[in-house]
């Protein structure tokens, strides 16, 4: 059979190679299915290379395109790169600082932020510090248990030197030992640069045993001050597996509407501590003073627990708390988190709590077991899940005036002065007792309780300065308000008037 061409040239069909037959529909499809994958390839790493360059040039294209046809979440992700690390800060280190925190994990907290700004101030090196293993709480877990190591070490390189671990020729193997001390609490610089710099180039290593209120809550440089809030805002992260947990704790009550996180600070190791019986009974009362003859370090044995309450030193009970909460407005809708270690007498002393607000709820009663398991027998990581709520909730309202309150209600001062309503404890507790007596009728009784804490929710004041009575200062943490404003606009915001008293 023969074609003729448009040159008129005529060929023959059985003479054309074997090569040159025309392809199949399948390699046909096969062929465009691949350039398709190529195209898409090219416009998607198009895209990124665009995004990087400048990132709003296509989001109003990367918008209109489907999601089938856009990157996987995690290239997505991958295409933002994190932000680069802060030049290191050069100086010659003085010597090695190592820490042994004691305490909670709120206690604890602001006590690294204090050792970081030791460490600046003597231009030392830090080591990562160690946490308290051996108080009530016996928690086990180390620094990196809880906080985000690598983000601690980097985020703050351009201000002090952070190591994981001393050089080895300063290890006890090698027959090194560190000099221990404690130092003096509530010390300023002049303290520090005059007696505790000088230990550095006779031993090199210092441990201080001890880091609880051992730097001035006042009269510290301001750069100083700012570095104390960028250690406790920034610098100190919890650990992925915490933040997901608790971001998914907040997620879960915001979804349900606003919530109360209440502190209920009605744990035995409180009430151990402090001596505070009312509502116990004999026997509990009992437990608790065995319990704090058992610690050597509570050193107050004899207390006079309803003298203390009277004084205001005691925390409100989960009668009382309820019966605040009532008068302060909370109706029986509220959804109230309760932000708290295991209540000592356990759901019978929540028994009122319960029938007032029956929307309570506890990270236990939300998460599945199997998500709280890693935490179980781990007080301080259960403590920052309560901290995350807490800091997150649109209400906080701690009974009890103690490291944890102190902390969460900087914390809300420094997103913007959230609500956080601050009892006084000794004010309520006067007007508990004519209520319950009788002598005060419920209106009165709730009328009473909105005006003492009317200048007690939060809004911006001037920390308390007490010469030669630091501990009865206000604490830097709870209101570190060099850090909240700037400039005269200060001024205006926490003015000399605004102050308060805390109990």
């Amino acid at each position: 059979m023969e074609v003729r061409s448009e040159n008129n040239i005529q060929v023959r069909c059985d003479k054309i190679p074997s090569q040159l037959i025309p392809r199949t529909r399948l390699q046909v499809w096969f062929f465009r299915v691949c350039s398709s994958i190529l195209l898409w390839t090219c416009l998607i790493q198009l895209l990124a290379v665009c995004e990087l360059w400048h990132p709003r040039l296509l989001t109003g294209l990367t918008n209109r395109m489907p999601w089938t046809s856009r990157p996987p979440l995690r290239l997505q992700h991958s295409l933002h790169s994190p932000p680069p690390l802060p030049p290191p800060r050069n100086y010659r280190s003085n010597g090695f600082l190592k820490v042994s925190c004691n305490g909670g994990l709120n206690q604890m907290r602001a006590a690294i932020c204090d050792m970081v700004i030791v460490a600046r101030l003597l231009n030392l090196t830090l080591v990562v510090p160690e946490l308290d293993k051996t108080s009530f709480w016996a928690d086990p877990s180390d620094f990196g248990d809880i906080f985000d190591v690598s983000h601690f070490i980097d985020s703050l390189r351009d201000e002090v030197r952070i190591i994981k671990r001393l050089p080895k020729k300063f290890s006890r193997k090698y027959g090194f030992q560190a000099f221990q001390m404690s130092p003096v609490s509530w010390s300023n610089e002049k303290y520090y640069l005059e007696q505790i710099l000088p230990l550095f180039s006779k031993h090199k290593v210092v441990h201080f045993n001890r880091t609880d209120t051992r730097l001035a809550n006042n009269g510290i440089q301001l750069d100083l001050q700012k570095l104390r809030c960028r250690v406790n805002f920034q610098g100190l992260k919890f650990t992925p597996e915490i933040e997901t947990l608790g971001y998914k704790l907040v997620r879960i009550l915001q979804d349900k509407g606003p919530f109360v996180a209440l502190h209920l600070r009605y744990e035995m190791d409180m009430l151990a501590f402090s001596g505070c019986t009312h509502g116990c009974t004999v026997e509990e009362a009992e437990e608790l003073k065995r319990l704090r003859y058992a610690y050597p370090w509570w050193r107050e044995k004899e207390i006079m627990s309803e003298e203390r309450r009277q004084q205001g030193l005691c925390p409100l009970t989960p009668e009382e708390a309820t019966l605040v909460l009532q008068a302060l407005g909370f109706d029986k809708e509220t959804q109230i988190y309760i932000a708290s270690g295991e209540i000592y007498g356990s759901e019978r002393r929540l028994a009122s709590l319960r029938a007032a607000f029956p929307h309570i709820v506890k990270k236990e009663t939300i998460l599945d077991p199997a998500e709280l398991q890693q935490f179980q027998n781990h007080s301080s990581q259960m403590a920052a899940l309560d901290f995350m709520v807490s800091v997150a909730s649109n209400t906080f309202i701690p009974t009890y005036y103690g490291n944890m309150a102190k902390v969460v209600e900087g914390h809300r001062r420094y997103l913007g002065f959230k609500r956080s309503v601050l009892p006084d404890r000794k004010k309520l507790v006067e007007l508990l007792d004519l209520h319950q007596n009788g002598t005060l009728p419920w209106n009165d009784f709730a009328l009473a309780v909105r005006q003492v804490h009317e200048k007690r929710m939060g809004q911006p004041f001037r920390r308390r300065i007490i010469p030669d009575k630091p501990k009865e200062e206000d604490y830097f943490y709870a209101n570190p308000e060099e850090c909240l404003c700037e400039g005269t606009k200060c001024e205006d915001l926490v003015g000399p008037s605004n102050s308060s008293t805390l109990h």
